[in-house]
């Protein structure tokens, strides 16, 4: 396919530079049909072709637009360089060898994702078809027709009234050059909307990956507040067994008695409540996985097997790269910039070459002899004269979908820089709180340590002891959940900052135009 830098396009000189560079191509391409058509089918085809050009003034696209302004990265507080700790967050941080296991198997078997491949694929094709039709064209046909001639019509005898066998065999080709770069610009368009589909498939995945990984911890919280609520009830029964015996010594009453009793009943119906949120999340994962609900029924995992990651201390421009929702907005950006430029184009002469060479004869037996031969070519030149403003509102509305993209793109923009920093700030809140809980938690083990020692020694009841431990118990929870949400920002944290992904153009580029490098 060949390529010429686009001409301007606008000002009288843009209409004076077209003239200047089309008539010496058209002159130079019907000169050579001259020896095929003769001298006055050349006068006549130049004089067709200079009027035409003559009259490229006659549509135009108008004063020209100025798209919306793309949020700069620094306007939000993004820094040029990007940090490592930035860098190595992806979904292995967690350092679960199992809940890395149920990702890559969500990712190869939820149905969401093979929509979001099919997609992709769609994307692909239709840049593989935009260009094989804008390249050039060859065909070959033939066909053989047996027909009776009316013996009334306008062919004569023998022709007419006989029935005769007419073979035909052509060979054709044709080509559109790309003198004002549309080709070019409908296949990048083309490409962007690939790539762009590649990016979804992405976000689709890191979308996928977080729910996995929210579900996971969620499982854990669940198994460790169980823990908690399984020991307290074990405490409960031995407080109400200790107030019993107190209340027949004649130390405590029967509301002391009445209000222990009635505490067992409340913790059972707790654990009953977690073991369904536990059912719940376990059939979760399972779906997500791909698997059957019932397949995960003993996954156990443990908070304290997940590690915490160092927290990035700034977030970089590099955040821009490695979201692939971001991404996808910027390339869709860039392909509506290309349909802009496809519209602008269509203000501008459209020329094709034809040509064909074969055999047609009446009768078989004469096809392929030498006055048979027919051929021919077709040069053809389309400008847009009056066209009722179709042009100019096509134009238009491309640059209104380029104005929409640009505002998508920004949206998307600051969505991922607050996801990002309220992350980062959420965990940074729960670092302080975590702090804090674990002094409250080493006192209450204290105490309850203190408590232990002084009944051991008899200088205390065992009531005491029951009661510090209700309260290291509360402290317990607290520090479970502390934990699990800890985990839950990290993973919120690896989601915003795209989950270790990074854009790969190539491999889409590749795929539809078959070009290693294709841009």
């Amino acid at each position: 396919m060949a390529h010429f830098p686009l001409l301007p396009r606008r000002g009288n000189a843009s209409r004076t530079h077209l003239l200047s560079s089309l008539l010496p191509m058209s002159i130079h391409s019907l000169s050579n049909l001259a020896r095929a058509f003769g001298p006055a089918s050349l006068t006549t085809a130049v004089a067709l072709v200079s009027a035409a050009v003559l009259l490229t003034g006659c549509a135009s696209p108008g004063p020209d637009h100025t798209p919306l302004a793309r949020t700069e990265p620094a306007v939000l507080g993004l820094t040029q360089q990007a940090t490592p700790e930035t860098a190595a967050l992806n979904w292995s941080v967690l350092g679960d060898a199992r809940l890395s296991s149920l990702i890559e198997q969500s990712l190869q078997a939820h149905p969401s994702l093979a929509v979001a491949r099919a997609r992709v694929a769609r994307a692909v094709a239709l840049a593989q078809l935009n260009e094989a039709a804008n390249g050039p064209q060859a065909t070959l046909s033939s066909d053989v027709t047996r027909e009776r001639f009316s013996a009334n019509g306008i062919y004569p005898a023998p022709l007419g009234g006989g029935t005769w066998n007419i073979g035909n065999l052509q060979a054709g080709a044709s080509w559109s050059p790309d003198f004002f770069g549309k080709h070019e610009a409908e296949l990048a368009a083309a490409l962007g909307q690939a790539k762009a589909a590649q990016a979804d498939a992405a976000a689709a995945a890191s979308g996928l990956s977080a729910q996995v990984a929210h579900g996971y911890v969620a499982l854990a919280r669940l198994l460790a507040q169980r823990e908690v609520a399984e020991r307290t009830l074990a405490q409960r029964e031995e407080l109400q067994k200790l107030t019993r015996q107190r209340v027949d010594a004649g130390l405590d009453t029967k509301v002391e008695q009445v209000q222990a009793e009635g505490a067992l009943p409340d913790t059972r119906v707790q654990i009953e409540a977690l073991n369904e949120q536990i059912m719940l999340a376990r059939h979760q994962l399972a779906v997500l996985a791909g698997l059957a609900p019932q397949a995960l029924d003993t996954l156990s995992p443990k908070l304290d097997a997940m590690a915490l990651a160092q927290l990035p201390t700034v977030l970089g421009a590099d955040l821009l790269g490695r979201r692939p929702d971001v991404v996808a907005a910027r390339l869709r950006v860039e392909a509506a910039g290309q349909d802009v430029k496809v519209a602008r184009t269509e203000f501008y002469p459209d020329i094709n070459l034809t040509a064909f060479i074969g055999f047609n004869s009446l009768g078989l037996d004469q096809l392929f002899e030498a006055g048979s031969r027919q051929y021919g070519v077709q040069p053809a030149l389309r400008l847009p004269l009056f066209d009722g403003g179709r042009l100019r509102a096509q134009l238009g509305a491309k640059q209104a979908d380029l104005d929409a993209s640009i505002a998508q793109y920004n949206g998307a923009l600051l969505d991922a820089v607050r996801e990002a920093a309220d992350a980062i700030g959420s965990l940074a809140s729960l670092n302080r709180q975590q702090a804090e809980q674990n002094g409250a938690l080493r006192s209450a083990e204290t105490a309850y340590d203190l408590a232990r020692q002084r009944h051991g020694a008899g200088l205390g009841n065992y009531l005491i002891v029951l009661n510090a431990e209700s309260q290291l118990l509360l402290q317990r929870r607290t520090a479970v959940d502390l934990q699990a949400r800890q985990l839950d920002s990290r993973v919120s944290l690896v989601k915003a900052l795209g989950g270790g992904w990074t854009e790969q153009p190539q491999a889409v580029a590749q795929a539809a135009t078959g070009k290693p490098g294709a841009p």
